[in-house]
């Protein structure tokens, strides 16, 4: 179920929380070729996710293992592809994993529901990305064949609730969620919007591109998302604002762009890799640093 968004058109908006930030690039560079990728070491164990009980838990080769906070290791569970991203709520972890593989759905592989005291497994679940809830609850979505899906379910593994929505999870407290859509069907663009309970979805403001990157999330809550090369601000109300018009897609060339965001206290850095048009290996890189500020007026 659809809910319509709360911005009319045609009519001149009210003002909100939104409108009171601003945003100034401080530093732009080129890269000719391409930048290279700071992901951290390429060999050894990659950290997934760290609990607020200080237990890590990291994917070495096909295998998740999770050390306790004197860095001994407590478990390991054997994964028939490699772990690629994991979530930790109450006494519960859930790991996506890719196939070793390719199938219909490309190289995903299992979502596995695993006992995060012991790393036994509760439950095989389908999805590609994911959240952690309160509870040992989780969201996992999938997107493609039809399937434009968000589910959630419990620490059994049972199924609580559905949407009909996919993308980027952003939980917040008591248990709100909101989406950052991508990869929508072609009779519906990607919005940013709302889960509520029983399957219905707020909608938000319609994004210009399908492919966004993960938002940045302030520290009142507002997303930072960057949208064909546009850098746009939503709050909590699902009302948004321009920031920053850096490098806006040609119509049809979204294929060309791929983004990336990186909040650093009030400063934000930029990436996106621009695909040559005749060239698809040659590629250039650009980044920005743009300062954040909120002028503190809220008036409606």
């Amino acid at each position: 179920m659809l809910l319509p968004g709360r911005r009319g058109r045609g009519r001149r908006r009210a003002r909100h929380p939104v409108d009171g930030w601003r945003a100034t690039v401080v530093e732009r560079r080129t890269v000719r070729g391409g930048a290279p990728w700071d992901d951290g070491p390429a060999d050894g164990p990659r950290t997934l996710v760290r609990t607020a009980d200080g237990l890590t838990v990291a994917a070495d080769g096909r295998e998740v293992l999770c050390t306790g906070p004197d860095g001994r290791t407590r478990w390991s569970h054997a994964c028939a592809g490699p772990p690629r991203e994991a979530y930790a709520s109450g006494g519960r972890l859930l790991v996506a994993t890719d196939s070793p593989d390719y199938h219909p759905w490309g190289h995903l592989g299992p979502a596995l529901l695993l006992d995060l005291g012991t790393g036994a497994a509760v439950a095989e679940l389908r999805g590609e990305h994911g959240a952690a809830l309160d509870g040992g609850r989780f969201l996992l979505g999938l997107a493609g064949y039809d399937v434009f899906d968000t589910w959630r379910h419990g620490p059994d593994g049972a199924l609580e609730d559905a949407w009909r929505s996919f993308g980027h999870y952003v939980a917040g407290p008591g248990g709100d969620v909101r989406v950052v859509e991508r990869t929508s069907p072609p009779d519906r663009p990607c919005r940013v919007v709302r889960l509520l309970p029983g399957g219905t979805v707020e909608e938000g403001p319609v994004l210009a591109g399908s492919q966004v990157p993960a938002p940045a999330v302030l520290p009142d809550g507002t997303l930072v998302v960057l949208d064909a090369g546009v850098l746009r601000a939503v709050d909590g109300t699902l009302h948004d604002a321009a920031l920053a018009r850096l490098l806006p897609h040609p119509a049809g060339e979204a294929w060309r762009f791929d983004g990336r965001l990186a909040l650093d206290g009030d400063r934000i850095g930029v990436r996106i890799d621009e695909r040559d048009r005749e060239d698809r290996t040659g590629r250039t890189t650009h980044l920005w640093t743009v300062a954040l500020r909120h002028d503190g007026r809220t008036a409606g």
